[in-house]
């Protein structure tokens, strides 16, 4: 594998923790129930697969590291430390876990703040019982304050909670009882996912239509969320991202501002200089690969200049800094749909709400394209 980084620019690691107690209805994401046994198997070969990019020389120092799954925090904190030790990190190094809420105990997070976790991502999804289990999910709206409390105790100061948006066992009261409940306490998450439910194929959720979303409702949903978020101080900065200032998801901002990372676990996408490549999706073929010492990748794919910069404005495009002006043919359609804010057209939230179609609309040109605001 070859390669050119983009010297002094933000570098990320995402680690792929693909174990769950039970998969949700709406999950589509390459996780395994039922593999507790493979645990340090896994880990161990994440450590190899990290060791083997240092020595290809495809890592530097990583300015945001994220624990992503599946569920990270269903790993022993030590085991998940240990995988976290064998990265080099530059200093002031953002590190994310996702963690359940089940698991978001003062002894659990703290001993991940004690290997070096500095900020966590829990998957509340929402604190309506009936909600809950209408999607699959496990547990039952744990009490958001108690999990404050324990985060707090860990010294963690920036964290976020992940909700998820349009079921129809949710009602408009349901939501706003979620947000109040999350944000109207001493020691609200400074910051919040919010995902509008998306029917992923192969899901439980998929195959039963009379369950899925409707799209009028998801809208309207998403502007009920918003207006109830900017209430309560907080910004968008990407489509499905809110928070105070200075508590954006350095890890996320990267993949949005196509910055260089590697993936390290079964199903992990990797990117650098305009090339992506990702690794083999099944979990004990992963490890085996790893073990024997050869190339977990299952593929790869190579931008040219014209689709990399049409990614770019696509990304770019779903977040608060927008596009550069001359981005669009025709910005008379887009009445309504898009602001202009100094050089840069940026959605408004209706057009949030058709950020796809937005997306189809836009034109790259010469010179047109730059990632972020002068």
């Amino acid at each position: 594998m070859s390669g050119r980084f983009v010297t002094g620019e933000p570098f990320g690691v995402y680690v792929h923790i693909p174990f769950c107690a039970q998969r949700c209805d709406y999950c589509a994401f390459v996780t395994y129930v039922g593999v507790d046994d493979l645990h340090a198997r896994y880990v161990d070969s994440l450590r190899s697969e990290y060791e083997r990019s240092q020595g290809e020389g495809r890592v530097r120092p990583a300015t945001s590291v994220f624990f992503g799954g599946g569920t990270p925090s269903r790993l022993d904190p030590d085991l998940l430390g240990s995988v976290l030790g064998e990265i080099d990190r530059a200093e002031g190094c953002e590190v994310t876990v996702e963690v359940n809420p089940e698991d978001a105990d003062a002894d659990t997070l703290g001993r991940l703040v004690a290997h070096g976790v500095n900020r966590f991502s829990i998957g509340i999804q929402s604190t309506a019982p009936h909600v809950l289990s209408g999607i699959g999910r496990t547990h039952r709206g744990e009490s958001v304050a108690a999990i404050a409390e324990a985060v707090a105790s860990s010294g963690v100061s920036t964290w976020s909670m992940d909700l998820i948006v349009g079921s129809n066992e949710e009602r408009d009261e349901d939501l706003i009882a979620t947000v109040n409940d999350l944000l109207g306490h001493q020691g609200a998450p400074p910051h919040l996912s919010a995902y509008l439910l998306t029917v992923e194929k192969g899901t439980p959720l998929s195959r039963d239509p009379a369950r899925h979303p409707d799209d009028d409702v998801l809208a309207h949903r998403y502007e009920l969320l918003d207006e109830l978020l900017v209430g309560y101080g907080y910004s968008w900065y990407e489509v499905s991202n809110f928070s105070l200032p200075e508590h954006e998801c350095r890890h996320n901002q990267l993949y949005w501002r196509q910055g260089e990372y590697l993936g390290l676990g079964t199903a992990a996408h990797s990117h650098q200089a305009a090339r992506r490549w990702w690794n083999i999706a099944n979990l004990e073929t992963y490890i085996e690969r790893v073990e024997e010492g050869s190339d977990p990748t299952a593929g790869e794919e190579v931008l040219d200049e014209a689709s990399r910069a049409f990614e770019g404005l696509a990304l770019a495009l779903r977040t608060s800094q927008g596009v550069p002006l001359g981005s669009f043919r025709d910005l008379d359609e887009l009445d309504g749909f898009v602001v202009q804010h100094g050089d840069r057209l940026v959605l408004t939230r209706r057009g949030r709400l058709v950020a796809d179609e937005m997306i189809r609309r836009l034109s790259v040109e010469e010179g047109s394209f730059s990632r972020d605001p002068e």
